[in-house]
Parts: C-alpha cells; structure tokens; sequence
C-alpha cells in the first residue's frame, strides 16, 4: 500500500446493505491502519468526505491514520456541496490539483 493513494469516493463500500457497507468499510481502514505499510495519502471525493464527519465510524479510523502520518484529504467543492466543510472531524480540505498531483506520484486504488 505504500505506494498508493486510496480514493474514497463512498461512506458505505458496496452496493446493497448500507450497514454492511459501513462495517466493511470500517473493517478495512481498522486493517489497514495496523499494517506496516500504509498509503501514500487518502483522497476522499463524492460521498466520501462523509466518511471523515462525526456522522461515521470510519472518521475514528482515519484520523488514526493521520496521526500515524498519512494525509487524509477531502476534495473541498465535495465537502462544500454537502455543506461539511466545517464538519470534518478527521482529515484537510484539499482540492482536486492535489489528487491529480498524487495520482502522478502513485498508483491508485478507489474505493467506490
């Protein structure tokens, strides 16, 4: 994963039960944050950036992965159209020049 930059571009992985959607995704970045080697960054987009608010699980386990130094990023015309800019409670605003700057660096892997 070191090598990687994950987009998150949902709150809930999968398509059918959205509380399964949840805990999958919560499963994952519970994992991935003990792994020893971890992202480049997390790029969240689209419904992602909900995934950094209160209102989900999944916030706790990202802001442990920022503060074991990966950078969390939310796309702000995201954050702004769902009116949670000031909301997040893990992670920066970021823009979409960022993602494409590490998309260049990296090898992509989307969660959607």
């Amino acid at each position: 994963m070191q090598n990687k930059v994950i987009l998150l571009s949902t709150d809930c992985w999968g398509k059918g039960d959205e509380a399964l959607g949840h805990t999958i995704l919560e499963t994952f970045f519970t994992l991935l944050k003990q792994e020893q080697e971890r992202p480049a960054a997390v790029f969240c987009m689209h419904r992602g950036v909900m995934a950094l608010t209160e209102a989900s699980v999944v916030s706790l386990q990202l802001k442990e992965l920022e503060q074991l130094g990966v950078p969390v990023l939310a796309c702000k015309t995201c954050t702004d159209y769902f009116g949670v800019t000031d909301k997040l409670s893990a992670g920066e605003v970021s823009t979409m020049k960022r993602f494409i700057e590490l998309s260049a660096e990296h090898e992509v892997f989307t969660i959607a």
